[in-house]
């Protein structure tokens, strides 16, 4: 039942994301594929999983227990504080930040899940940044 009303409401989700994917004003000035597949795309690929679950639930489905519930709860905190954080502190740091937590609770070291945060964080400034030529959120040292 539970993996029916999770189908339901991401379809429901997959609709609407569809839609305002669907209004969205185009430039005149835009490339062939546009600024509108990329969201068509994900609206398709949600309301495809969504209707799986519809069609085939488990029948037996395994809850977590509420301390994994509350670890994933926290995960969700730690990513949209992420994004109220990445306009203040810049993108190295917040990316720095936030890599490190959601490694150390996937279960590495403390040590080490620094070491893969900044170095996540580096890695995809450079590549998205020096390489690409892509604007990121500069923090309070201008980078």
């Amino acid at each position: 039942m539970s993996d029916r009303i999770f189908g339901g409401i991401g379809l429901i989700l997959a609709l609407f994301y569809g839609w305002q994917a669907a209004i969205i004003q185009e430039s005149f000035l835009t490339d062939t594929v546009g600024p509108k597949m990329f969201p068509f795309i994900i609206a398709a690929m949600m309301g495809l999983s969504s209707v799986y679950f519809l069609l085939k639930p488990d029948p037996e489905p395994h809850w977590p227990r509420a301390g994994r519930l509350a670890e994933i709860g926290l995960a969700a905190l730690v990513l949209a504080a992420y994004a109220e954080l990445l306009p203040v502190a810049g993108f190295l740091i917040s990316t720095a930040i936030a890599a490190a937590y959601l490694t150390w609770r996937l279960g590495s070291g403390l040590i080490e899940s620094l070491i893969i945060g900044v170095g996540t964080s580096v890695g995809i400034y450079v590549i998205f940044r020096l390489v690409l030529g892509l604007s990121l959120a500069r923090g309070p040292f201008g980078f």
